[in-house]
């Protein structure tokens, strides 16, 4: 006789990972959308044009940097095993 039940964490673990990376994409897409909105602002912030164009670019830097690292988690979300 036995009364052990088996212990089953990996289903409820993936479901909640990947609960956890469509809330990380979101809010990376969040993150994104508030870049380039800051990047706008930026360029029209009436500053020397020096200043203007390095600061634009490291927005834009940004971007691409939340850009990778949503492509990262599409990636990873293919690779994942069902």
């Amino acid at each position: 006789m036995s009364n052990v039940l088996p212990f089953r964490q990996r289903q409820p673990a993936v479901q909640l990972a990947r609960c956890e990376v469509v809330a990380v994409a979101g809010d990376l897409l969040d993150v994104l959308e508030q870049l380039e909105a800051l990047s706008a602002r930026a360029a029209a912030m009436g500053r020397p044009p020096l200043e203007v164009e390095r600061t634009v670019q490291n927005l834009l830097d940004a971007v691409s940097a939340v850009e990778r690292a949503l492509d990262c988690i599409g990636e990873g979300d293919e690779a994942a095993p069902g």
